[in-house]
């Protein structure tokens, strides 16, 4: 049976979703925007590198309201407006969150547009021990 998460203190989703939805071990992580926890009506942040920050801190947000870190991501989807353009400082960013030797699987691609014109969204799949 699913469990469908809505995690205090998360942004507000952009649309009709859930943060997580955990079935089997599994834990599904919602697309997350670049958009503040506190404030859904604040701008996003500037750039590339600020939005993913915040992208990942929010995935963290998240994945925490479940019980879970980073250490527990086993894939990970990212979506970049501007692949060619944004791809390198996406990356490094991205890098920094996970150590060398448990980096999860990740696909990346372009897409023509993002909710709220963000620059990047991320989704996580996480798997819950034991």
């Amino acid at each position: 049976m699913a469990q469908f998460h809505m995690i205090a203190g998360a942004p507000t989703p952009v649309a009709p979703f859930s943060h997580a939805v955990e079935a089997d071990g599994w834990v599904f992580i919602t697309g997350q925007m670049p958009t503040w926890p506190d404030d859904d009506a604040r701008p996003l942040p500037e750039g590339v590198e600020a939005q993913t920050r915040r992208v990942m801190d929010n995935l963290v947000l998240v994945l925490a309201g479940v019980g879970l870190d980073l250490s527990h991501v086993v894939q990970a989807r990212v979506y970049l407006t501007d692949f060619k353009g944004d791809y390198p400082a996406m990356n490094a960013v991205y890098a920094s969150y996970f150590p060398n030797e448990r980096r999860p699987a990740r696909t990346c691609v372009g897409v023509t547009g993002l909710a709220r014109d963000a620059l990047v969204e991320i989704d996580l799949v996480a798997r819950r021990p034991g």
